[in-house]
């Protein structure tokens, strides 16, 4: 079978206006972001004389709607911009930027148009904070959205039946070149001991990719006269949410109890692997995860790159990574803890580029809203008012 591309499409219910888009996920690249591109196909006479218009929207949520009380916003738009589409303001091929844009022209006819936006450079990316399992409505976020809608004007009250609504990612992905490997190291000294115990913790690289394992190097000297009784290594998920509270989360995503002694005077040299996953995280709510398109699968989310001169405040979400090396020490008193922290990032690797000759393979039309592929029905505002559509707005194959 020959290579195909994936268009997504998504159409309103009364079916005035369809949306389709080559993709859903939009690099940050620190020094640009990939502009927002797609097409729009109206039904000029289900639209019965009103307009069609395209937002690209960035809104932070701390909180469910229903929690805004006394004139406290939990919900904030960090980013608003529209497009007239339909009537076109200018001539449709002066509107055409990338190449997904004219195939989509050419496949869909002459009710399509073409649409494009660019990001601010200021924005964040899409990060979200997992909900527990009981936990009900919109969960603390940071999210994008591409809404389509056809009415009278602009500021005119928008009708759900003629609103198309598509969730959308801004992600970055890790740098071409490493940062040089963490090391860290500490002397501790104990009161009647004569000599201390000295520890050093490294990482093989500073920079890993999601479902890499990590590498954690523990060297230990006990020249003191107490007995380390376990070495535990954790990594730990640092989320801090800038915009309102600066409140900070920090998650441990894996663990090993090793069971590792060190006695009085003896040496351990080991290499631990971890691996954190949002595999073995799904139930612990506060994990922030890159942004999640609905009943798609998503991952942890990636550390957060910012570009020299943005401002931390409008970031949303900061992301950060720790690998914790505690030794449980012990004596006649009881137990004490060395312990040392180590950071590093983790992100995606850079995707390879899309070939020219791709673009020219054949196109195949995916709907946007997939619930029905496991049989979950529309649970939220985003899908209201939406259906898929089908190929009624597209043309056929001759």
């Amino acid at each position: 079978m020959s290579p195909k591309n994936v268009i997504f499409k998504k159409i309103c219910k009364d079916k005035s206006v369809g949306v389709y888009m080559g993709k859903r996920d939009f690099v940050d690249r620190v020094d640009s972001v990939d502009p927002v591109d797609g097409v729009v196909v109206v039904d000029p006479e289900a639209l019965e004389g009103r307009k069609v218009f395209v937002t690209l929207s960035c809104t932070f949520r701390y909180g469910r709607d229903d929690m805004d009380v006394l004139g406290v916003a939990f919900r904030r738009e960090l980013y608003l911009s529209t497009r007239q589409v339909y009537p076109p303001l200018q001539d449709r091929d002066k509107g055409v930027h990338t190449k997904i844009q004219a195939k989509l022209l050419r496949k869909l006819g002459n009710n399509a148009y073409p649409f494009f936006f660019e990001f601010p450079d200021n924005l964040p990316c899409s990060v979200a904070l997992q909900p527990a399992p009981h936990d009900v409505g919109k969960q603390c976020a940071v999210e994008f959205e591409i809404k389509a809608f056809s009415a009278e004007s602009q500021d005119a009250k928008v009708r759900k039946r003629s609103t198309v609504k598509l969730m959308l990612r801004k992600v970055q992905y890790a740098p071409e070149s490493q940062g040089e490997a963490p090391s860290v190291e500490t002397t501790k000294d104990f009161i009647m001991s004569d000599k201390p115990l000295h520890v050093k913790a490294s990482l093989d690289k500073e920079l890993y990719y999601h479902g890499e394992p990590i590498k954690v190097n523990v060297s230990i000297k006990n020249d003191s006269n107490k007995n380390i009784k376990n070495v535990i290594i954790s990594v730990d998920q640092v989320a801090t949410v800038v915009l309102y509270s600066n409140d900070t989360y920090v998650k441990c995503v894996d663990i090993e109890e090793s069971g590792d002694s060190v006695s009085a005077g003896a040496t351990l040299q080991k290499v631990y692997k971890m691996l954190p996953l949002l595999a073995n995280n799904r139930e612990r709510r506060g994990i922030a995860l890159d942004g999640k398109l609905k009943h798609e699968d998503t991952n942890l989310a990636s550390s957060s790159v910012i570009k020299e001169g943005v401002l931390k405040e409008v970031l949303g979400i900061m992301v950060s990574y720790r690998v914790m090396v505690k030794l449980i020490v012990g004596s006649m008193m009881g137990s004490s803890e060395v312990g040392l922290e180590i950071p590093f990032r983790l992100m995606h690797p850079k995707p390879d580029a899309v070939r020219d000759s791709e673009l020219e393979e054949e196109m195949v039309f995916q709907e946007f809203k997939r619930s029905y592929l496991k049989g979950i029905v529309g649970d939220d505002e985003d899908e209201e008012g939406n259906v898929s559509g089908g190929d009624d707005m597209a043309p056929k194959e001759k």
